[in-house]
């Protein structure tokens, strides 16, 4: 979700315009491709589909152009709207005229959908058309004001790339409907947690799109109002006063989200408690609770850890326990890794610190782009991290990515974050360029101290660690280069002009490098980060990796799956410590990538029975195997079978 917080008070860094950045090669320009081409038109084919997820259908019922009932999830309009922001964004980058005439049609069909007072849901509209017993806000899980809050950063999105009034015009209609309602809520003390709250976030982008103070003010109130919900839950993160908030729990989307609004909440107002609250909740999560992937809300169902031990309280899709991560039941819905994202962004945003952008390039990289097929047309709604030929039970979703899951939730979101993956490059202060997200592409740079110059950035990144930076159409005033040196370097350095002017060691992981740059016309810069393959170990209260290791390379975690060895299963296969890992250029679907080769122990067992609970061990030896390990993000591309990120470790 795009953010312009360049006049936020207590923002220190903002992002360049929507039109400034254009991937020129590398993975993230595939990723838009295919975003563009197929990703955004086969969800639209979804939505579309009266039989399949009637969500089109809603509207025009809505609309009273239709007759029928309401069909599909409750959250469909906001996933709609999700879909329209990354449909929006792709039609401006790529200049497609019919694609913006589609979306103009469906404004208009909004527009005509919403009642006179600014209410627009379509299960309630359509309810009360057909006198079913419907009440408006009356059941959280109806998803209504979630809906309003994707409503309002589309119509913000909508408006800076077009200039257009037409979707703004709804929204603030829309957000006067919530305004009454909230006011009046603070009024009798009858307040009600909105699920998954995309509306502070929303609010916030209207008062920065539009400079009225109302939707800022709305957007405290909201928040303020959390604290004066009766029997709160953990899992809705309202069970305790917001700014006591020590550790991050319950539903995780829902989580995200509130956190991200806090944070863009802080950027305008700089209320420190809330900001000291963001800074507990945000360690507890990078350093109990996530993934190496950067999945994050590990469980299904269960009941709070942290709530009255005798009055259980049901978490879903949750965080849970410090350390609980299990691998085959990981849950990690799609929209969680969004969420995290967006919180993380915010994060530098107000306090531009390294440690941001390592989080949201992990996240981008790999559990966001294994969420969809490298053709950009199947999705998993979890994101487990380890699937097994069989299983004694069946999980709530499938084990291989599908064209449509009956909670289309994700696809949408994932789809708009993909489609502004150049959002995350560079992000500006008053004479400074800040590196974030590394790729191949150019950039339009004006800063404050009136430098203007095109930043060209080469690199074969994330599969090679030299970066070259050049600049022209230059004005030639000076500037400062933020060169962002990623957790996981340890060893290589920054030149210019062909002098090396820092060797990179391990104390610098995780920080920003300033380069001076006085003539910018007469300026290259090489940024160079060694990309050995690394063996990573989890903490001991990861019971699911308990002796075990992940392989990885720069920011990108692999896994091993079945057609990458000759065993009859990956249970067998055990890493050596000191293998060498030779990158190689490999291909999937018709993507480039790198992979890494090398040689593995196989167990070797006597009267061995893989069905059985326990029973002796009989170690008769390793023998050595060549393996094969692909990027994370590259996995269930290749047909149905066992995949591992966590091998067992053993010197031969």
């Amino acid at each position: 979700m795009l953010i312009n917080t360049e006049n936020s008070r207590y923002a220190k860094t903002y992002p360049l315009g929507w039109d400034a950045v254009t991937w020129t090669g590398g993975i993230w320009a595939d990723v838009f491709k295919t975003c563009s081409e197929k990703t955004i038109p086969h969800i639209r084919e979804m939505f579309e589909n009266g039989d399949i997820s009637h969500v089109v259908e809603n509207f025009r019922i809505a609309a009273r152009e239709k007759k029928g009932s309401f069909r599909g999830t409750p959250f469909g309009d906001g996933d709609f709207y999700k879909w329209m922001e990354g449909a929006i964004y792709v039609a401006c980058k790529n200049n497609d005229a019919g694609l913006m005439e589609a979306i103009d049609g469906y404004i208009d069909l909004i527009g005509r959908a919403q009642l006179k007072d600014g209410y627009i849901s379509t299960k309630q509209i359509i309810g009360e058309l057909n006198n079913e017993n419907v009440s408006r806000l009356g059941d959280i899980n109806d998803f209504e004001v979630y809906n309003f809050g994707h409503l309002f950063t589309t119509a913000c999105i909508h408006k800076r790339l077009t200039g257009k009034d037409s979707l703004m015009n709804i929204a603030v209609k829309a957000a006067g409907y919530l305004e009454k309602t909230y006011r009046e809520a603070a009024m009798t003390g009858e307040v009600k947690t909105a699920v998954c709250p995309s509306h502070y976030m929303g609010l916030i982008e209207m008062y920065r799109t539009t400079g009225q103070q109302r939707f800022l003010d709305l957007a405290r109130l909201s928040v303020t109002l959390r604290d004066s919900v009766k029997n709160g839950t953990d899992d809705n993160q309202d069970r305790i006063p917001l700014k006591k908030h020590e550790k991050i729990v319950g539903h995780a989307v829902r989580s995200n989200y509130l956190y991200a609004g806090v944070a863009d909440l802080y950027a305008e107002t700089g209320d420190t408690e809330y900001l000291d609250m963001l800074h507990r909740v945000w360690k507890n999560l990078v350093e109990q609770k996530i993934y190496l992937t950067g999945g994050c809300g590990a469980l299904y169902n269960g009941v709070s850890p942290y709530g009255n031990f005798w009055i259980d309280q049901k978490v879903h899709q949750a965080y849970g326990h410090e350390y609980q991560l299990p691998n085959i039941t990981a849950y990690n819905e799609t929209c969680a890794s969004v969420g995290s994202v967006l919180w993380a962004y915010r994060m530098f945003a107000i306090e531009p610190q390294a440690h941001y952008f390592d989080i949201i390039e992990k996240t981008m990289l790999n559990v966001n782009l294994a969420a969809v097929s490298l053709n950009g047309d199947k999705f998993f709604y979890e994101n487990m991290q380890r699937r097994a030929r069989e299983l004694p039970f069946e999980l709530c979703w499938p084990l291989e990515r599908k064209e449509y899951i009956s909670s289309f939730c994700c696809p949408p979101n994932l789809a708009r974050l993909l489609s502004e993956t150049s959002e995350y490059a560079y992000s500006l202060s008053e004479d400074t360029v800040w590196l974030g997200m590394y790729g191949e592409n150019e950039a339009k740079v004006g800063l404050k101290n009136g430098a203007s110059f095109t930043l060209i950035q080469k690199t074969r990144y994330p599969y090679s660690g030299r970066i070259h930076f050049s600049f022209r159409d230059t004005n030639d005033i000076p500037f400062k280069l933020n060169v962002r040196i990623p957790d996981w370097a340890e060893e290589g350095h920054i030149s210019v002009n062909g002098s090396v002017i820092k060797e990179i060691t391990e104390k610098d992981s995780s920080t920003y490098f300033t380069v001076e740059i006085n003539e910018p016309s007469k300026t290259d810069i090489t940024v160079y980060f060694d990309m050995p393959v690394r063996l990573t170990t989890a903490h001991p209260l990861v019971e699911s990796n308990t002796g075990q290791a992940a392989v990885e390379r720069g920011p990108l975690v692999y896994c091993v799956e079945s057609q990458d060895t000759e065993l009859e299963t990956l249970d067998d296969l055990i890493l050596k410590p000191d293998g060498e890992y030779r990158p190689v250029e490999y291909e999937i679907a018709g993507r480039r990538m790198t992979a890494l080769e090398g040689e593995a122990w196989r167990i070797k067992r006597d009267s061995y029975d893989p069905g059985k609970l326990y029973q002796p061990l009989r170690f008769k030896g390793l023998e050595q195997v060549p393996v094969r390990l692909i990027p994370y993000f590259a996995w269930d591309n290749r047909g149905f079978g066992e995949m591992k990120i966590w091998l067992p470790v053993a010197f031969g």
